[in-house]
This record gives structure tokens, C-alpha cells and sequence, in this order.
């Protein structure tokens, strides 16, 4: 890659930071490249919206690449598996796609030849650590240039800058941090920088229209979504879109998440999420039916680091790469329908029902009877289970003292 030239690449998302970047970049002499990487927040009539911007900026070029499939593919997939939701409550909507970007941005810069990497992130949040630490990677020698972060520049500040040099934007509409993608939208605002104020709902990017209860089916395919009813879909993401058309107006998926940043400050933020949460929660009320015991306990442990690491931008660590193998193992007999329930703000998994269900009839009805052992089998069986504490209670003579009030 040539170090001779001015070209720099700027990740381009169109928002108020990254619009001030290229103008700022330009100024300082650059030759500014914009690059819009779609992760399944963008239709044709956006992108055609994102090109007229950036032009009126000022950039030399822009475009936009789709890695919405390869998305899914390396990352989305395994978060399925995972049944990941950081903290029990967020999806990394954000986080996860955040990778992808980067990669695709470091992959342009190759291919033009820029000196040059820019990205719009603020000094106290994740992704500047992800963009970063992926070009350091995948782009040795690289200059990462990042002027929200190193001019320590307000929201405000942005704002009067764009209007002195003539740029036209809803910036009413830029005192909230959205971020759109397949995987969830996320929300920052004044409110989220509060640990006590919730977001107002004209905040809230898609309004809550559902006022009566529906029902769905997921259908699954080796941990795959590839239904929904009566209806396949050529590929998951198409059966995630159209998930999301379906129960976004129920409110589903709202939430605010609050969690450790990389950094190591903590961080609130709200999203929704329908299509993800409702995808997670069925896939594992699934898994809960065809797995054994083992299987899930290992899953739990795997998937919850798979997650956080993926969430503090090491996806390209090769340990990434052996947990996705564990997790595609595991997804053989993950097939099945999970059926649920939605209505406004909330949702119920009813049941499921599956080829590889564990729970059959067959072996044995929990809390009523069995049909494989006898009570002798049982007998014999708890007396071997319990064997090795026995014999430490009595070698050591330990007697277990009740609590009489004392």
C-alpha cells in the first residue's frame, strides 16, 4: 500500500459525527473517501439519501457496500447459537455489526491504496476501540484518524459546524444516536446518560401500532430460523427482516441496556430489538428440548465469553473461531417449531415442538412416572450417586447442625 498520498476512508454513516468528519477532514486537505457499510439498516431509497449527503460534504467518492448476508454469516449465526443477549438483556445489535464495518472498511482502504482510515467515534465509548484494534490488524502502517475523539467535541459543537457551513439535517432529530441495523436499533440521548430518566417514546424509532394479541411460529433448521407460519425463506436473513416487519409494532424488543464498556466506565443505552429477541428466546426454549444437560451447561459458559469478547472487538481472535465450531456442533438437532404469543410491549414462548424432543412420553412423564426404570433402579442408583459424599461425611465425622433460632 502506497504512504504517499492524502486519500483517507472515512466510515461513513451519514450521522452527525461522521458528517462533521468529512467535512473537517476535507479541510485539513484530505482527500476524503466515504464508505457506507449496510448491515441491514439501509433500503435503495437510503442509500440514495446517504450518496446525496456525503456529495454535499464535500467527499471525493462515496459508496456502499452490502455485507448484510456475510454479516450473518460470520457473526449473526453464532449469536443464535449463543443465545447471546450480554447481560441477559442485549442482543449486541450494535457491538456485532460494529466488526463487520470495520472489516469492510480496512478492506476498501487496501483496495484503493489510502494512506489514510477514518471512523467517527467519541473518546468514551466501545467502538473506537473496535475500529481501531480491527486497523491495526488488518491495516499495519495505517494513520487512524479520529477527530470527534481527539477534539473532544460536543454534540452542540457539531451541530453549530455543520450549520456554518451550510449542511442541511434534521438536527433535531441528531440529539439521538441512532444506529440501524438487522440485528436491533440502538438509541443514546440525553436520557441514557442518566442512570435514572427512560427514553421518550417519539425517541423510540418505530411506534407501537399493535393493540391485539397475534400468534407465530418460528421454524428452525439445525439453530436456523428458515420460517415463520407458513412461510420458508431462501435465507435466514430474509426470515429476520421479515420478523421484524411482523412484531416491531408490537413494542417488542424495547429495552435499555447497562453494561461495563471496554474502557471500563459503564454505559446505558436503549434499543429495539424485536426480531433478535424473540429469535434468541425461541431458539432456546428449543435448545432446552433437544439438548442434554452437558451440552447446555457448556453452551452457556462458551457463549457468554463468545459474546463479550466479540462485544470488546476481538472477533479476530483465532479462539473465536474454535467456539464457533463448538457452537455449529452443537446446532445438529436443533430443528423444530417454537410457537409464541405476541402482544404490545411483551411476548410469551407457548411451547414447542420437535422431532429430537427429550422430553417424550416414551422414557417417562416428570413428576408422575416412568417407563424405562423400576424403583429398585432408582434405589441403587441414588445409593451410587451420593456414594463419594458419604463416605467424606463419615471419614471425617461431620455431623450437619441445624439452625434452631440461633
Amino acid at each position: 500500500m502506497s504512504m504517499k498520498n492524502n486519500k483517507v476512508v472515512l466510515a461513513f454513516s451519514g450521522g452527525l459525527d461522521t458528517s462533521f468528519c468529512a467535512i473537517h477532514l476535507k479541510e485539513k486537505g484530505m482527500e476524503v473517501h466515504a464508505l457506507t457499510i449496510n448491515t441491514g439498516g439501509f433500503n435503495p431509497e437510503d442509500v440514495k439519501r446517504l450518496e446525496k449527503h456525503a456529495k454535499a460534504l464535500g467527499v471525493k467518492s462515496f459508496k456502499c457496500v452490502d455485507v448484510t448476508k456475510d454479516y450473518y454469516e460470520k457473526i449473526l449465526k453464532y449469536l443464535i447459537f449463543g443465545n447471546v443477549l450480554k447481560n441477559n438483556t442485549y442482543p449486541l445489535s450494535v457491538s456485532a455489526e460494529r466488526v463487520s464495518q470495520a472489516v469492510a472498511t480496512a478492506e476498501y482502504a487496501k483496495e484503493i491504496g489510502a494512506t489514510y482510515v477514518a471512523h467517527g467515534s467519541t473518546g468514551a465509548g466501545n467502538d473506537q476501540v473496535r475500529f481501531d484494534m480491527i486497523f491495526n490488524i488488518l491495516l499495519p502502517g495505517v494513520q487512524i484518524i479520529t477527530p470527534i475523539r481527539d477534539m473532544k467535541l460536543s454534540r452542540e459543537t457539531e451541530i453549530n459546524f455543520l450549520k456554518k457551513h451550510g449542511i442541511k439535517m434534521d438536527f433535531e432529530k441528531a440529539k439521538y444516536s441512532i444506529n440501524k441495523g438487522l440485528w436491533g436499533t440502538s438509541v443514546g440521548g440525553k436520557e441514557t446518560l442518566t442512570s435514572h430518566l427512560p427514553l421518550p417514546e417519539d425517541a423510540w424509532p418505530t411506534k407501537v401500532t399493535a393493540t391485539r394479541n397475534d400468534h407465530i411460529t418460528l421454524v428452525f433448521k439445525k439453530g436456523e430460523l428458515k420460517g415463520i407460519n407458513d412461510k420458508t425463506f431462501k435465507h435466514p436473513v430474509d426470515a429476520i427482516q421479515k420478523l421484524t416487519e411482523i412484531a416491531a409494532p408490537f413494542g417488542i424488543g424495547r429495552d435499555i441496556h447497562v453494561g461495563d464498556t471496554i474502557i471500563g466506565i459503564k454505559g446505558r443505552v436503549g434499543f429495539e430489538a424485536a426480531a433478535p429477541v424473540l429469535i434468541i428466546k425461541a431458539h432456546h426454549a428449543l435448545e432446552k428440548h433437544v439438548l442434554t444437560k452437558w451440552q447446555i451447561y457448556w453452551k452457556d459458559n462458551l457463549s457468554a465469553w463468545y459474546g463479550n469478547w466479540l462485544h470488546e472487538g476481538q472477533f479476530l481472535d483465532p479462539a473465536m473461531r474454535d467456539i464457533e465450531a463448538f457452537l455449529q456442533s452443537t446446532q445438529q438437532f436443533v430443528n423444530g417449531k417454537a410457537h409464541i404469543e405476541l402482544s404490545p410491549y411483551r411476548f410469551m414462548i407457548e411451547g414447542i415442538e420437535s422431532a429430537h424432543d427429550l422430553m417424550s412420553a416414551k422414557y417417562g412423564s416428570y413428576g408422575e412416572m416412568n417407563n424405562a426404570w423400576t424403583g429398585e433402579d432408582v434405589k441403587g442408583f441414588t445409593k451410587i450417586f451420593g456414594n463419594q459424599a458419604a463416605i467424606y461425611y463419615q471419614v471425617n465425622n461431620i455431623e450437619i447442625e441445624g439452625n434452631h433460632g440461633n
